[in-house]
């Protein structure tokens, strides 16, 4: 997983704008023109209010029923505190938010609060009270309060309008891969899931995959990220194998822990020719099997990502050099 070192400059194709704090809300733009950001950076000397506090202004301020995209930041303190009363707030102002089609839950930059600390609790009520939406995003990890573990839950539903769905993860419960792909979404498109490593709570098995993998209750997916995993390379085993690959036109395994085995599976599986986009960035692949994927797949077109990017390398003493994956996929 990689820091997230700013917050979202977009959401829905709209520039972000973080709602001011008391007293400069002045200039505000169209309700309609910006995706509007509600919480303060942490550890700012002017941050008095709680995230509640700041809804509060904004939907008095602002004709929330004009308001397309929104992005929750930080709330409370994320690290024990659940974002339950952020929820709620938005449900109760749902019939309100009848404009709303885009919704970022948690972001938080890492300085503010390391992705695997940021508490989270059941989200699919936003979805169940905001049946138009078409974008959901969620970063999540797990705290804990009077010894209770606060965590993702992501119950199976059926939601008809949601086009992008994505979870940003250290570590993703079995129970929300398996709910996600036990849900009926029959006009998602982009699906990215983050996997994460079982250091942070991650205790999914590629097998909780299959539903998503197989594709029945995903008609019109087109971009499928699977990514940031301890387990890539058997993630890409199985993706080599799974029918929901031949109508994609994005593909995205990048972030892991993927090696060369993973890599000449996923090649030795079904045409891969068919994408537009195959995106491994972040990797532990060698020379050779980096020049078999270019040499297979971008005559047919394919873009092809295979930075390396921060990838973790080490040189022997005879100075041959090897993927150093004892530190896992990322930094959480």
């Amino acid at each position: 997983m990689r820091t997230h070192d700013d917050h979202l400059k977009e959401l829905y194709g709209l520039p972000t704008f973080t709602f001011p704090v008391p007293g400069e809300t002045a200039g505000l733009p169209e309700p309609d023109a910006a995706a509007w950001r509600i919480g303060h950076e942490r550890w700012e000397e002017e941050e008095e209010e709680m995230w509640i506090e700041t809804f509060d202004r904004f939907r008095a301020e602002v004709d929330i029923s004009r308001v397309r995209a929104l992005i929750v930041g930080i709330w409370d303190d994320p690290e024990d505190t659940d974002p339950s009363e952020v929820i709620e707030g938005l449900l109760a102002e749902r019939d309100r938010l009848r404009s709303l089609r885009s919704l970022f839950l948690g972001d938080i930059k890492d300085i503010e609060c390391h992705i695997s600390r940021i508490s989270q609790t059941d989200v699919t009520p936003l979805l169940t009270a905001f049946p138009l939406l078409e974008e959901l995003g969620v970063r999540a990890g797990w705290g804990t309060s009077l010894g209770e573990t606060l965590t993702l839950d992501f119950p199976a539903l059926r939601h008809d309008a949601l086009r992008s769905l994505t979870v940003q993860s250290a570590g993703l419960p079995a129970d929300v891969v398996r709910g996600v792909g036990a849900s009926e979404l029959p006009a998602l498109e982009h699906l990215d899931l983050w996997l994460g490593a079982t250091d942070y709570g991650a205790d999914h098995e590629v097998a909780d995959l299959e539903s998503i993998l197989s594709g029945a209750r995903l008609p019109r997916l087109r971009h499928l990220a699977l990514r940031n995993s301890e387990l890539q390379d058997e993630v890409a085993a199985a993706v080599a194998s799974a029918p929901v690959v031949a109508r994609l036109d994005v593909l995205d395994l990048s972030d892991g822990a993927l090696t060369d085995d993973g890599a000449i599976a996923l090649l030795s599986g079904q045409p891969l020719t068919h994408l537009k986009k195959l995106d491994l960035h972040h990797n532990y692949l060698s020379e050779p099997v980096r020049h078999r994927i270019r040499e297979t797949l971008e005559p047919a077109g394919v873009e092809v990502n295979l930075d390396r990017s921060d990838a973790e390398w080490e040189e022997d003493a005879d100075g041959t050099v090897s993927p150093n994956i004892s530190v896992g996929p990322l930094s959480y």
